[in-house]
């Protein structure tokens, strides 16, 4: 069974824009507390507070405003879309004698044999939903996979429930498997066919052999023409 983090909050009295700016500039965060037939009840939470309790493990925290004692759990957070700090929380009051649907985390414990065989592990399913006292809800829920080989997986149905609670999973999900490694595939290189490159090759050096075989004529007609303008001129001196 988890303790209850006694959660500090106080009513607010004045709400809007302007009066919530206020709060978050000083560290508060805005919360509504809610049960089914009952008024809503505005609050003020502590933003360091809330990571302590958040961070303390418990899913069901216990709030005291109006001098009643109340039991409650977090229903949703809204966060900054840049800073993604907490700008305000929605707590929904449990009973302790009424039994509530919650979703409590998996948590994987042991060395797994296919590991050690060269496999990877993955887990499927973090978290499942169970039904429960809101003073049994567990912290979290430990799944063994010492024994978990190659190839294999564990599901719903291997959970061993030490608490009094419900598992309301299907028995057949997986919860985690093992599998060889992924082979890393060689990128391939594209390589130019013998004929293409040979291709370009030839037409370039048949370019160049043409370019000089026509510079080459043109450069043997010049002398022939000067020679015979040269003739000619010894006839007339004849």
């Amino acid at each position: 069974m988890a303790d209850y983090y006694q959660l500090a909050v106080e009513k607010r009295g004045q709400t809007g824009i302007s009066a919530t700016k206020s709060l978050r500039k000083n560290g508060k965060i805005p919360a509504n507390y809610y049960y089914k037939g009952e008024a809503n009840v505005n609050l003020i939470l502590d933003s360091k507070e809330l990571f302590h309790a958040l961070n303390s493990g418990n899913r069901v925290f216990e709030v005291e405003f109006d001098g009643n004692t109340q039991y409650v759990m977090i229903k949703e957070m809204q966060y900054h879309p840049v800073t993604e700090n907490v700008l305000h929380v929605d707590l929904m009051r449990v009973r302790r004698d009424v039994k509530m649907t919650i979703s409590v985390p998996i948590h994987l414990e042991g060395e797994a044999v296919g590991v050690n065989e060269g496999g990877v592990l993955s887990q499927i399913l973090t978290s499942v939903e169970v039904e429960c006292l809101p003073t049994d809800v567990p912290e979290f829920i430990s799944v063994d996979v010492t024994e978990l080989g190659m190839n294999s997986s564990l599901t719903v149905a291997d959970i061993v429930v030490t608490g009094e609670f419900t598992i309301l999973a299907d028995e057949d999900q997986a919860i985690a498997a093992i599998a060889p490694p992924k082979e890393e595939e060689e990128p391939v290189v594209e390589e130019l066919e013998e004929g293409e490159e040979g291709e370009e090759l030839e037409e370039g050096e048949e370019g160049e052999e043409g370019e000089e075989g026509e510079e080459g004529e043109e450069g043997e007609e010049a002398p022939a023409k000067g020679g015979e303008e040269k003739d000619a001129a010894e006839d007339s001196t004849e």
